[in-house]
Parts: C-alpha cells; sequence; structure tokens
C-alpha cells in the first residue's frame, strides 16, 4: 500500500541527536507546525557499509535542503544509545560523527511496520506452541519519504539493502514539487529548476513536446 497522496502517520518515535539527547519525535508533526516539507529516510542497521555514506551524503547537502525550506530525518530500528555511539565514531572509523539532523529509533516497529518496509518474509505460526516465525532480518529496506507542508507523502521510494541512494535526486523532487505548488504547473520527466514546465492539458503538452 502505497502512502503517496495520504498524511503521513501520526506517530511518535524515540530520536536522537548529535548531543546524545534521547526525545520524542512525530514527523506529521513536525512537518506541520513548522510548515516545513520534512525528508525522511530509513537505513537497515547503525554500523554497516552503505549506511555511513548515505547519512554522511544527506549531511553535506543540509545547506540545500534548508534552502528548499525542508528538514532532514534519519531513521533505523537501532536503539538511541547504539546511534549516540555511531555518532561518536568518527569519519575515518566508519562512524557518522558530525551528522547534525535527528535519526529516530525505532525499536518497536511501530512505525516501520506501519509503512511496511520491513525486511520480513515467510511468516509462520506454529499452532501447537502459538509461535510466528519470520524469515529475514526485520529491519527497514532503505525507504525514503517527502512530505508537504500539511503531512501529506509526495514521494515514496524503496531500495533494496546493497543500493544506495542518490541526494541530488531528492532535492530535484522537491524543486518540481514546489514549483507545483507554486505555479500550479507539472513537470515532465527529466526536469530540473529553471527548465520549462507545462500546463496539465492537450494544449500544454502538445506546445512542451513541440520545443523540446
Amino acid at each position: 500500500m502505497t502512502s503517496v497522496g495520504k498524511q503521513f502517520p501520526n506517530l511518535a518515535v524515540d530520536a536522537m541527536n548529535e548531543m546524545g539527547d534521547t526525545f520524542k519525535l512525530n514527523v506529521l508533526e513536525e512537518a506541520k507546525k513548522n510548515g516545513k516539507k520534512v525528508l525522511l529516510f530509513w537505513y537497515p542497521k547503525d554500523f554497516t557499509f552503505v549506511c555511513p555514506t548515505e547519512l554522511h551524503a544527506f549531511q553535506a547537502a543540509m545547506s540545500e535542503f534548508e534552502k528548499r525550506n525542508t528538514l532532514v530525518i534519519g531513521a533505523s530500528c537501532d536503539t538511541p544509545e547504539v546511534h549516540f555511539a555511531w555518532l561518536n565514531t568518527p569519519k575515518d572509523n566508519g562512524g557518522i560523527e558530525g551528522v547534525t539532523y535527528p535519526i529516530l529509533a525505532d525499536t518497536n516497529r511501530n512505525l516501520a511496520n506501519r509503512l511496511g518496509i520491513l525486511d520480513v518474509t515467510n511468516e509462520r505460526y506454529d499452532e501447537e506452541t502459538g509461535i510466528l516465525t519470520v524469515d529475514g532480518d526485520n529491519v527497514t529496506y532503505r525507504a525514503t519519504y517527502l512530505i508537504d507542508e500539511e503531512g501529506t507523502v509526495f514521494h515514496e521510494g524503496v531500495n533494496h539493502m546493497p543500493v544506495g541512494r542518490n541526494v541530488k535526486e531528492f532535492l530535484r523532487l522537491i524543486d518540481a514539487y514546489a514549483h507545483v505548488q507554486k505555479n500550479g504547473e507539472v513537470c515532465p520527466a527529466n526536469w530540473e529548476e529553471g527548465k520549462d514546465a507545462m500546463n496539465a492539458n492537450r494544449d500544454g503538452v502538445a506546445s512542451y513536446l513541440a520545443s523540446n
């Protein structure tokens, strides 16, 4: 079930910041109360391999997200304590020291379950023992959500574990959605800031295709 076009779940989750503070964070409320877009990205595990490259890539682009009135929030199912240990591990030792945005610690997997992004397969219920067993690591795929100022999801994407994300693409998507919000036009394939958009009607597409 896709989340696009729907309100993001109204659920508070434990989070950790670079100062070592654990607090409750509700992604939907963050968008609505601050009047900002939110980029929420999930990754499988702390202290792994592709994951730190992504966290550093989002950190390196923080000024670009801020220009676009967008909050960045990371998330996994690790505990706040593990997040803090990773935040205090130097980059050259595989850590994420220097990351400043909050990271959700969805240890009970309430939000990840709601979103349907956990690596869980082949559920089996043993009627004799009443025990449910599953295959998979029960951690999240590389899921990304873009949420607008009203709390509505306007992009959802999921990568398998080995495949890292391209941060520039999320900046492009935010630019495109902001253009739609401001101008009422739609953005064609490969649209980037400064390029032609088009009116959402027959004449609009005809005119666009004629000049492109």
